[in-house]
């Protein structure tokens, strides 16, 4: 099969070691070009400089949500299959997905302030981003603890189908309920409503994110992979 590399540790480190430099090289240029697209980029004419945090926020947040579907689709064929590259995975990226929703808050903290009058507000889409930065905080503590593998790997994954959850409640909780948060500015179903000066930088720093959390990823997993095998 062509995708065993995505459950496979040997086929996975094979492909990480081919791959591992250019991508290094492709996230940095994708890097610099995309802050030299944000630097250029238009200012919004009510939130002036301001509007820039957009293009650390607005990734971060995809990457928050992106990582933990990832560790759910994998909790699923690690409980359902018994593959045990899935629960290296969920071990590994969970750190990432916790760093990339600190950003998401931060940012967005620092992006409300002159926006809201306020540093925080229990809106429901901040809420909901909170409780998963905490389900994150709760993966990897549950990872350091029981001392038997088997029960720790199938324990965690549990925990993250049930954290998942809360990946609806993010998406729709500006359309479900009334919040200060913005509703989504790019929709499949529908032509985006950011402008194309914006909408350019903004696509870049997401492929350059998720670059160098795919690279992060690609470095944590070789290290986990090493940790079982030394484990054994």
């Amino acid at each position: 099969m062509m995708l065993n590399f995505l459950i496979n540790p040997n086929k996975f480190n094979i492909l990480a070691d081919i791959i591992f430099k250019p991508l290094l090289i492709i996230a940095f240029i994708i890097l610099i070009l995309g802050l030299i697209l944000v630097y250029y980029s238009p200012l919004d004419y009510q939130q002036g400089l301001t509007v820039k945090i957009m293009y650390i926020h607005v990734p971060s947040a995809w990457l928050a949500l992106l990582t933990y579907a990832i560790m759910t689709i994998y909790s699923i064929v690690g409980l359902a299959f018994k593959i045990p590259f899935s629960f290296i995975i969920n071990k590994a990226i969970a750190p990432i997905g916790a760093i990339f929703t600190t950003l998401c808050l931060l940012s967005g903290s620092l992006w409300g302030k002159p926006m809201w009058g306020t540093w925080w507000v229990w809106d429901a889409r901040l809420t909901s981003v909170a409780i998963l930065l905490i389900i994150y905080v709760i993966i990897i503590f549950l990872n350091q603890t029981f001392e038997s593998r088997e029960v720790k790997e199938k324990t965690v994954a549990i925990f993250i189908l049930i954290g998942s959850i809360n990946l609806p409640i993010i998406k729709f909780s500006v359309d479900w309920w009334n919040t200060l948060h913005q509703p989504a500015s790019i929709s499949k179903l529908s032509s985006p409503s950011i402008d194309i000066s914006m909408l350019k930088p903004l696509l870049v720093m997401t492929i350059a994110f998720s670059l160098i959390g795919l690279i992060i990823a690609i470095l944590r997993i070789k290290a986990e992979i090493l940790i079982r095998k030394r484990d054994l």
